[in-house]
């Protein structure tokens, strides 16, 4: 898939953005924002290829051929700068923004646009924000800022005021599935359906899910949860293990199985379960625990989610989710 393409549930964010340039009414400054995995990288950079395309005869896409594009497609468009966290900060530092603005002071290479594409915006830190919102203060001309980000909430309030605000929806599922199909024609049905389940329906997450081991890595970690329930695995052990996995997904993991549980407490068979593949193992447990209980501890897993992005070591938050879940279904045992 090149950038020429459109995605098929981004056609009316496409229309959105084309009505910008039909209607000479480009904002200064765009805010594009929604569900980490829907392709909102894929559409701004599209929008970018259209918008520096030096083609007279361009309609509804870049042409792909003519000098502006193949430079868009070497990565060495003078007009064209890209900003991301750089690995393994994981922030948008204030000297990222200072070269970023050193470049800016420079004359535009060619008559047409001069972008920036300001990707996981929220990861600016304090000083950066700073330093960037300067640069929204007083627009320029013929340059179109677009901030990306999945945690929109997380930006300044006095960035986002600056910027007109476009969310990138979450497609329909059927939609989804029969795009994932064409794109992995080696997976099986079930593998695509489980792997959109646990990217909650995010095209792109899926597919990365798809094509790494991130469903053998969910059922092995599952496993290991069900060995503690069962008091067959120690709590500390387990969480010395899941330290070194990837802190956010584990957490998620782990709420979408709760999740899961408290629905069969109130239907036999639940609708857009997270974790259909898990579903007979989740509906026993959900059987053996009681309710009360079980949103405490899903309160528990709430509260550590917030507590991963602080300084506290993450192996004691696994150690109190685990011993915690250890604790609940020995109780149930006890009193049954």
């Amino acid at each position: 898939m090149t950038v020429s393409d459109n995605l098929p549930w981004q056609v009316a964010e496409w229309e959105h953005l084309m009505a910008y340039v039909q209607q000479d009414r480009m904002p200064h400054a765009l805010l594009v924002y929604g569900q980490q995995g829907l392709g909102k990288q894929y559409l701004v950079q599209r929008f970018a290829n259209f918008l520096l395309c030096s083609a007279d005869d361009k309609k509804n896409a870049a042409c792909g051929h003519c000098p502006s594009c193949l430079l868009m497609q070497a990565h060495t468009h003078p007009d064209f700068y890209f900003l991301a966290p750089i690995e393994p900060s994981e922030i948008i530092s204030i000297e990222q923004i200072r070269t970023l603005l050193q470049g800016l002071s420079l004359t535009s290479h060619f008559n047409l646009y001069r972008i920036i594409i300001v990707n996981q915006a929220h990861t600016m830190n304090v000083n950066a924000a700073n330093a960037f919102l300067k640069y929204l203060e007083e627009p320029v001309e013929r340059t179109l800022i677009v901030l990306i980000t999945d945690q929109y909430k997380r930006l300044p309030a006095t960035i986002v005021s600056r910027c007109q605000k476009l969310p990138v929806m979450r497609p329909a599922h059927n939609q989804v599935l029969s795009w994932l199909q064409l794109q992995k024609s080696d997976a099986t049905v079930d593998d695509i359906k489980a792997c959109l389940s646990l990217a909650n329906n995010a095209p792109y997450m899926a597919l990365t899910y798809l094509s790494d081991d991130t469903l053998s890595l969910r059922n092995a970690c599952y496993k290991e949860w069900l060995a503690v329930a069962k008091q067959r695995q120690h709590p500390v052990i387990v969480a010395e293990q899941w330290v070194k996995l990837t802190k956010a997904t584990l957490l998620a993991w782990m709420i979408s199985w709760v999740i899961d549980m408290t629905k069969f407490y109130f239907t036999a068979q639940p609708l857009h379960l997270f974790n259909p593949d898990l579903n007979n193992s989740l509906q026993a447990f959900a059987k053996q625990l009681e309710l009360k209980e079980l949103i405490i501890f899903y309160d528990l897993l709430l509260i550590s989610q917030q507590r991963m992005v602080t300084q506290i070591n993450n192996q004691s938050i696994y150690e109190e989710i685990l011993i915690a879940w250890f604790n609940l279904n020995s109780a149930q045992k006890h009193d049954s």
